[in-house]
């Protein structure tokens, strides 16, 4: 199915107006945290080794009529932290590892596109699959020296005055000076909180303004983000039911709002990829679903509508072949779980069994949750290597590895470097490197975006296809 209505947009991209006449009212900008051009071909070619051949199943936004690469260095790094990507993305300028929203300075404020449209007349909306105070949505609203001022970026959330927020939640709801939290800031400013997209649905129609989190008991288990797609339950919240429900209370806006600007982040391509976990593919996918909600969009919109999918920066210096020239990513279709809730499942199992969990318990877990020795390849030595890692671990001599978020106990990260191994990844480290990304681009003013560019081009091309004016 996928692959027929991909043939099928491919062969209608002129007819729907691909190069359309006009001004941009409708803006869309997708951003991928952490993922590279290889994060993009890996999942489009897992989907093709799923079908079991050799190539590309074609995502939604990488067959877009439009691209370029994109260079992505800081004003002070070779390479590029979130919030200064994210602020070169969000103010088309660059700055210092760190900061959002300001000059490398660390003092001087600068706006962003979402400033820029709201100041145009537009509905605004600014989303995310982490927190709504993490690098990348912070870089479109705040102005912080330091981006682990978490309470302060919260602060100025409900200060923009746009019209729609999604995410996971707070990182840090609660003033520590003991006033009011940020929900209750929130709600004086006029922001109306759902909690779920069933709890958007209930609210949306009276609220002027609104916040959309995930259910209080998801984020009392994790406040920091939704859960990876691969390990989503059926009722968490999913990155395209935020961008749905923005469409809809954006559009909602028309009677006063000339037209709308949405910024929906795919966070956890990017922590996926710190921890070097095959994770990162179905996450890639997810996002891709999102666009999909706002292609859709597009196709009742084609002269109106701009599209625009980029990423920050790429995380893992991901390699996709390593010795013989060969890639099993069709190993991922057996990994069903991230390597972070694997840890956790794993710690479940010892604390069931106790004094009875042993190597042959582990060994048929590993095999029905990552395919281990039945579907995916693992030599002798990898077995040894993980049985030594459970060993170590029931010895008290267990070594945790430690990535940006999330600690990993060494039976764990053994797990996960095979899987990398039985299916050809190779990874060169834990954080971002200086690869170029990929943007992709339909719609009113889409063929702007070709051949190779700096991050700080994006915001401003995408604010001249709508008329906005870039301060």
């Amino acid at each position: 199915m996928r692959k027929r209505l991909f043939a099928a947009m491919s062969l209608l991209l002129l007819a729907l107006g691909v190069m359309a006449e006009g001004r941009a009212k409708y803006v869309f900008y997708f951003i991928g945290d952490g993922m590279g051009v290889n994060q993009v071909n890996a999942a489009e070619t897992y989907l093709g080794a799923v079908q079991g051949r050799i190539g590309i199943e074609p995502l939604c936004f990488p067959s877009f009529p439009y691209s370029a690469m994109v260079n992505t260095q800081s004003a002070t790094n070779g390479v590029t932290d979130s919030s200064a990507g994210g602020t070169a993305l969000a103010c088309g300028k660059k700055t210092k590892n760190g900061v959002e929203g300001m000059l490398k300075d660390q003092a001087t404020p600068i706006t962003s596109i979402a400033q820029w449209a709201h100041n145009g007349g537009a509905a605004v909306g600014v989303t995310t699959s982490v927190s709504i105070d993490h690098a990348t949505p912070a870089a479109f609203y705040s102005h912080v020296p330091d981006r682990n001022m978490y309470y302060e970026i919260g602060t100025q959330l409900p200060a923009s005055g746009f019209d729609f927020f999604g995410g996971s939640d707070f990182l840090k709801p609660d003033n520590p000076k003991g006033g009011d939290d940020l929900y209750k800031q929130a709600q004086d400013a006029g922001y109306t909180i759902a909690r779920g997209y069933k709890d958007y649905q209930k609210k949306c129609k009276k609220a002027d303004r609104m916040v959309l989190f995930q259910s209080e008991a998801a984020s009392k288990n994790n406040r920091s983000s939704i859960p990876y797609a691969i390990d989503r339950g059926k009722d968490d919240l999913t990155l395209a039911d935020i961008t749905r429900a923005a469409i809809h209370f954006l559009t909602k806006k028309q009677d006063s709002k000339d037209g709308f600007f949405l910024m929906v982040e795919g966070g956890k391509i990017d922590w996926a990829c710190h921890a070097n976990d095959l994770a990162f593919i179905p996450e890639v996918i997810d996002m891709d679903d999102a666009v999909r909600v706002a292609y859709e969009f597009y196709q009742q919109h084609p002269d109106e509508t701009l599209i625009v999918v980029t990423a920050d920066h790429e995380t893992g210096g991901l390699g996709l072949g390593r010795g013989p020239y060969e890639l099993n990513l069709g190993n991922v279709r057996h990994q069903k779980m991230s390597i972070e809730k694997l840890g956790q499942e794993l710690h479940k199992l010892h604390e069931k069994h106790g004094d009875k969990y042993n190597w042959d318990l582990v060994k048929t877990f590993l095999t029905e949750n990552m395919g281990f020795w039945k579907d995916v390849k693992v030599t002798d030595d990898q077995t040894k290597r993980l049985e030594r890692s459970f060993n170590n671990i029931m010895e008290g001599k267990g070594k945790d590895t430690k990535t940006l978020y999330q600690k990993d106990d060494e039976l764990a990260g053994t797990v996960k470097r095979v899987m990398s191994e039985s299916s050809l990844v190779g990874w060169v480290s834990g954080g971002h490197s200086n690869g170029y990304v990929p943007v992709f681009a339909i719609g009113a003013g889409a063929e702007e975006f070709h051949g190779r560019m700096d991050n700080t081009q994006i915001a401003p091309l995408m604010a001249k296809a709508a008329g906005w004016k870039s301060e």
